[in-house]
């Protein structure tokens, strides 16, 4: 190059040049040994180093497609007034909910302020007509329970434990009178109920087996046995107890209130999962309780039945809610957390992880949007229920797990958010039926064979 274009390059050079920049950073590097060490790199390196400072000073924002975890568009499914109910449930959970659940699921405590936030929403009993309840399809049952788990699934129990199993047993078991006495109330959460089935000895076989024993004694129902792991059971205001009659060997169903006389409970204490719910132990002893608040249409198990396989597709949809909040918190934060001068989710093992997430999540949410569509049709069979909470439950546990993965040792932290999805997806994994319950139920359809043991 001659020494005419190298000066008319170096008078470009310097014209392009912000001295005042160059100044600052004179500051703080060499700018004599930067230059050398830059004059030492090739091509490819050169470009390479470009595209990261071009990275770099972005922060790796640069037009970044929205967190949104419904990669399919299933919203566009939903109805306009669908749509505008699941923002707003949406919102509310950001804003009322988010804030206080790290702290009370810290402290092992029930945030009982979100009671009266919760009764300005409308959204208790979904399904039910009348007594006050929307009446809207399952599928906005199940799109509730989503968004509600999205941001925690210890509410998503609370209030499906109160919503689902508690109304339900009163919804499709009880007389028109108790209907008329309880949901109203339970719809404007002025009264909260809990629902007694599972027992210190018998969870998965509660179908044959209840310890918990009832008899008439001519004035009166008199229970007798515990329940376990019982959802709201330390302060619902009513409490649905199933109960073996000694003369029938048949289930029935009772409204048990708190404050009946030889009902006591025991809250659980050290759980690493839905710690915010206030399981307890209820000890029943020579509890009596009237005609009139035994369920008039609970008969049998297949009654209970009946409440279940309504309420084990909401689950399913918990375990979308759980498996998406823990998506898009590690998603958000694998754009902002930096490594070696680049967002982290600018890597490929990083995105391979994120996409594998995504995959099951689709693949559950689709899932579940059928689910609730034959529930609507009046097409749910128990088969489905299972196979529904058999496969999301599975999904869901691998899903939270990644998202702990991509986010490494903050990824333990509760600040984050992650930490409390992974925990709670245990407890989901295993109520209302653990996988080999419900794959057995499955496999009884599909192949003709009871598998279980007689």
């Amino acid at each position: 190059m001659s020494l005419f274009k190298k000066i008319r390059n170096t008078v470009k050079l310097l014209q392009s040049v912000d001295m005042d920049q160059l100044a600052k950073i004179n500051q703080k590097i060499d700018l004599a040994e930067a230059m050398k060490t830059l004059g030492k790199l090739d091509d490819r390196q050169l470009v390479g180093l470009m595209r990261m400072l071009k990275t770099k000073n972005k922060k790796g924002q640069h037009d970044l497609p929205p967190i949104d975890g419904d990669f399919y568009n299933l919203d566009l499914k939903l109805t306009p007034e669908q749509r505008e109910l699941q923002l707003k449930v949406r919102n509310f959970m950001e804003d009322e909910i988010r804030p206080l659940v790290n702290d009370y699921w810290k402290k092992d405590q029930f945030p009982f302020e979100i009671i009266d936030k919760f009764k300005k929403l409308n959204i208790v009993g979904v399904p039910y007509e009348g007594y006050g309840c929307p009446n809207l399809p399952f599928l906005m049952e199940g799109i509730i329970a989503q968004e509600i788990a999205r941001v925690d699934v210890s509410t998503s129990t609370f209030f499906g434990v109160h919503s689902g199993l508690a109304m339900g047993s009163i919804y499709l078991c009880g007389s028109e009178e108790q209907k008329q006495e309880w949901l109203p109330k339970m719809q404007k959460m002025e009264k909260i109920g809990a629902f007694g089935l599972t027992e210190p000895n018998v969870g998965s076989g509660v179908a044959g087996g209840l310890e918990t024993t009832c008899k008439f004694d001519g004035e009166n129902w008199v229970l007798n046995g515990q329940k376990k792991w019982i959802g709201n059971a330390t302060f619902a205001d009513v409490t649905i107890i199933w109960a073996r009659d000694l003369d029938s060997n048949q289930v029935k169903g009772f409204l048990v209130k708190k404050e009946n006389p030889g009902f006591e409970t025991e809250k659980i204490q050290d759980k690493m999962a839905l710690r915010i719910v206030q399981n307890a132990i209820i000890t029943l002893t020579d509890c009596k309780v009237p005609e009139s608040d035994r369920l008039q249409n609970a008969n049998s198990f297949k009654d209970t039945a009946n409440v279940l396989r309504m309420t084990r597709a909401g689950v399913a949809w918990q375990a979308v809610g759980c498996a998406r909040g823990a998506y898009e918190s590690a998603l958000k934060y694998t754009k902002k957390r930096e490594q070696f001068g680049r967002p982290i989710a600018s890597y490929q093992l990083v995105q391979n992880h994120l996409v594998e997430m995504l995959s099951n999540l689709t693949s559950m949410q689709t899932l579940c949007f059928r689910l609730s569509e034959l529930q609507d049709q009046g097409l749910l069979k128990d088969e489905h229920a299972s196979l529904a909470k058999v496969y999301c439950s599975l999904r869901m546990r691998d899903t939270v797990s990644q998202a702990r993965e991509v986010m490494g040792g903050n990824g333990i932290l509760l600040e984050y958010d992650v930490a409390r999805f992974v925990a709670d997806a245990e407890a989901i994994y295993s109520y209302e039926g653990t996988k080999e319950i419900n794959s057995l139920i499955v496999g009884r359809a599909i192949t003709g064979y009871s598998a279980f043991v007689s």
